[in-house]
């Protein structure tokens, strides 16, 4: 009976992780796809980040309010001189990862942005080093070649491949090491009582859509103006569409978030990076299904090489983190890198309020 019982709480755990990981893939995927449709009829990108930016503050908003009212605690609300000065630069640098990433939509295929965006993970890497929040070591090198060299492999002769829209998403994986790196300083500087993703991403918002509307007043305002699809509408019908089509995409962007935290505090930070190498696979994968994307053999073998660098990634994270101990905060940076400091914190908290 007991072994029967824990063979039934073995096949719900893996059930119930399953589902959680199927829950991130379907919001990860699921944007993905969708905002390389929206921007082929609607040609804003930027505006479309900044709108999607309203309704991810927008539900933060709500979901602070919804904890506060359950649990009857003040959610943590910063000071002008912490908020400007310590939260704006990772919003900045947030804006324009997102911003970027989405603009390159306008121009290159779902399977070069996935391989592109997968160098993300170089930058942080040299980023950690740069800021000291890793340790140059010979098996960090050869992650960074492996990456590199992939990618390299990826873009070679690729016959769907785009200069500007390739510019666009390295210069938003560039940026994304630097977020990623500011975001990991900003969550470990404990006074500032952020690390509640709800309470991250309702500071963040504001100054991320404020970051970003000077480079789409420069690019898109005056298009925008004069669209048709927009400002200057004509069919109230075709303008509903527009909008619920923008927020379907925000909901859809909150909803990463969300998956994203839920499925580490669920299982671990090492569940998510193994699930992120094989979301880019089966992303790829439905994109030369269903979009048509032509991918060679030497494009698959970069690929290949990229995955394996990341790989080595996890697994020397993995094993950083077995050989440390329990108080010292993870350094290595991964696949949302800020989720396992994100769940250490909060069980943290959870365990201080048992405790009151």
């Amino acid at each position: 009976m007991g072994r029967w019982a824990l063979d039934l709480a073995f096949v719900w755990k893996a059930v119930f992780t399953l589902g959680l990981v199927l829950l991130y893939y379907c919001f990860s995927i699921g944007i993905t796809f969708y905002n390389k449709w929206l921007t082929k009829s609607f040609h804003f990108p930027l505006f479309m980040t900044m709108l999607h930016l309203a309704v991810i503050f927008l539900f933060s908003a709500l979901s602070r309010a919804l904890v506060q009212c359950s649990s009857h605690r003040a959610r943590v609300v910063l000071s002008w001189t912490d908020y400007l000065r310590r939260v704006a630069p990772t919003a900045l640098a947030t804006a324009l990862d997102v911003g970027l990433s989405n603009w390159s939509f306008l121009y290159i295929t779902v399977s070069l942005y996935t391989m592109t965006k997968s160098s993300a993970v170089l930058f942080i890497l040299i980023f950690s080093l740069i800021f000291k929040l890793e340790e140059l070591r010979a098996a960090l090198v050869l992650v960074v070649l492996l990456i590199a060299g992939g990618l390299f492999m990826f873009t070679y002769k690729s016959t769907q491949f785009n200069v500007e829209g390739f510019a666009l998403v390295l210069a938003a994986s560039f940026i994304g090491g630097i977020r990623w790196t500011l975001t990991q300083m900003l969550l470990q500087k404990a006074e500032l009582g952020l690390q509640n993703p709800i309470d991250t991403m309702f500071h963040l918002q504001p100054l991320m859509f404020l970051g970003l509307f000077p480079l789409f007043a420069v690019f898109e305002g005056l298009h925008l103006s004069t669209s048709e699809k927009i400002f200057r509408f004509q069919d109230t019908g075709l303008l509903l569409r527009v909008l619920g089509s923008l927020f379907l995409g925000g909901i859809l962007a909150f909803g990463l978030g969300f998956s994203e935290f839920l499925l580490v505090s669920r299982t671990s930070s090492l569940t998510l990076s193994i699930a992120g190498i094989f979301k880019e696979v089966c992303t790829l994968l439905l994109a030369a299904h269903l979009l048509g994307d032509h991918i060679t053999l030497v494009n698959w073998l970069g690929f290949a090489l990229c995955l394996s660098g990341i790989s080595l990634h996890v697994a020397l994270k993995v094993l950083h983190s077995r050989g440390s101990s329990g108080s010292k905060p993870l350094k290595s940076l991964g696949s949302s890198p800020d989720m396992e400091l994100l769940l250490r914190t909060s069980q943290q908290e959870d365990e201080d309020n048992e405790e009151e």
